[in-house]
């Protein structure tokens, strides 16, 4: 049995992402895969992972994250937002530095819905006057 030490929920625009914190080496699975695999693009990975860079314990805790909905740039900012939220579950004396760092802020910026009577959300059919 896998005994987690912290768990938390982060969101952006339409992607959740369940996060848990195991004691461990350092490990980081996405969605039963390994997160190099799931998440190619390295650049994608350091921002997911920032949270732990600044609380300075890479290397002491396994991830376990569950993500899905969005796409893989929405995937790791919820990514990032459960795992800071999780280290503050864990060790409450990290919460001024994460949030210092924009880490703990939910980033509420969404799609605007489409209209009626519109071609979007904000774009509008072609007017002519005859």
């Amino acid at each position: 049995m896998v005994e987690y030490i912290a768990s938390a929920t982060g969101r952006r625009k339409t992607a959740v992402a369940r996060v848990s914190l195991v004691a461990g080496e350092g490990k980081c699975t996405i969605n039963h895969r390994d997160a190099v695999e799931y998440m190619p693009d390295e650049a994608s990975r350091i921002y997911m992972l920032q949270p732990l860079k600044i609380a300075g314990v890479e290397g002491k805790y396994d991830i376990v994250i569950f993500a899905n909905g969005g796409g893989s740039t929405g995937q790791a900012g919820a990514i990032r937002h459960g795992l800071a939220r999780a280290l503050c579950a864990a060790d409450a004396s990290l919460r001024a530095a994460l949030k210092s760092a924009g880490c703990l802020t939910r980033d509420a910026r969404m799609k605007e819905r489409k209209k009626p009577g519109q071609r979007g959300a904000r774009r509008r059919f072609q007017f002519s006057k005859r």
